[in-house]
């Protein structure tokens, strides 16, 4: 986009005109057009800008100041800046901005703004924007999740985490020591794990598999075998385990990134879950802090409300 520096009020004719800002009909303009009526009540009456501050357009002689355009285009969210940079980028966005206050001063002409219709959604409007303000300034900036909170809260949903082990785990079951040792050795020497656990393991449940148990979790083997797993590096084969069932080997490997990214992805939706509640709490207490402190009378107009059934809030 083309930067405008000249004062309006001593150069007006270095401007843009109409004719160089033609009006795109964009779903986008729908917004705009919502905007116009609730925007005269929000910022009130149009406050010239000092001649020293720089102006990107006039329309019908009003100012669009630098100023305004660089808040209105921070003020978009990170998805709707993408578009417009995709679209014509800050230029399209003047644009759109010439467009909104053509449509501003139209329903300016035409008495809108003076209607109660309109006085009165933007009553309610501004209301519940400070309900808003007051919310988020006591909630958002007060409640903090601690590590130990976190921890305890992960412990909790242990069941959809990885274990902090966070490796791949392979067995295979076999009926003596010799057997065990001898497929050692050779897995040692280059042999496949997965295809000796098809062909030899006694463990029906995983030998169809190759043994792979999938990643490590508490309880997924033997204890014998368990207290194995962490002493081995990922890659490695264990020497035979013996246990009640007949001689285990085991083996570790590095979990796949994809599986990684999924564990790290349900850690931040816990976390949200927690801050979430946490935050709800808090406005409960608040809503009650305000409650104690005020004096609420019910008039004979609320009798037909608390007599419906309900649950009670």
């Amino acid at each position: 986009m083309v930067a405008f520096r000249p004062s309006y009020l001593t150069m007006p004719h270095r401007f843009l005109s109409n004719d160089h800002l033609p009006v795109r009909s964009t779903p986008r303009l729908l917004l705009l057009a919502m905007l116009v009526l609730v925007d005269p009540f929000i910022h009130g009456c149009s406050i010239e800008p000092r001649e020293e501050e720089p102006v990107v357009a006039l329309v019908n002689g009003h100012p669009i100041t630098q100023k305004e355009f660089d808040l209105r285009w921070k003020e978009l969210s990170d998805a709707t800046r993408a578009r417009y940079e995709k679209e014509g980028g800050k230029r399209r966005f003047l644009d759109e901005l010439v467009t909104r206050e053509l449509l501003l001063q139209e329903a300016r002409q035409r008495g809108l703004d003076q209607t109660d219709t309109v006085r009165d959604k933007v009553r309610r409007y501004k209301e519940q924007l400070l309900i808003d303000e007051l919310l988020k300034n006591r909630l958002l900036s007060d409640v903090e999740l601690s590590k130990a909170e976190l921890d305890a809260y992960y412990q909790q949903h242990a069941h959809e985490l990885l274990d902090p082990l966070k490796v791949q785990v392979s067995v295979m079951l076999l009926p003596n020591v010799y057997a065990a040792k001898d497929l050692e050795n050779q897995i040692n020497r280059g042999g496949s794990f997965a295809k000796f656990a098809q062909r030899y393991s006694i463990d029906e449940k995983t030998k169809a598999k190759g043994g792979d148990l999938g990643p490590y979790r508490k309880g997924l083997v033997p204890p014998e075998v368990d207290a194995v797993i962490h002493t081995l590096k990922p890659g490695m084969i264990s020497a035979p385990i013996k246990t009640e069932e007949g001689y285990y080997l085991v083996m570790t490997t590095p979990l796949e990134r994809e599986v990684i990214e999924a564990d790290m992805a349900t850690q931040e939706r816990l976390r949200q879950e927690l801050l979430a509640d946490k935050r709800r709490k808090r406005f409960e207490d608040v809503i009650a802090d305000i409650r104690a402190k005020a004096t609420v009378r019910l008039g004979d107009a609320a009798r037909p409300v608390m007599e419906e059934t309900g649950p009670t809030p």
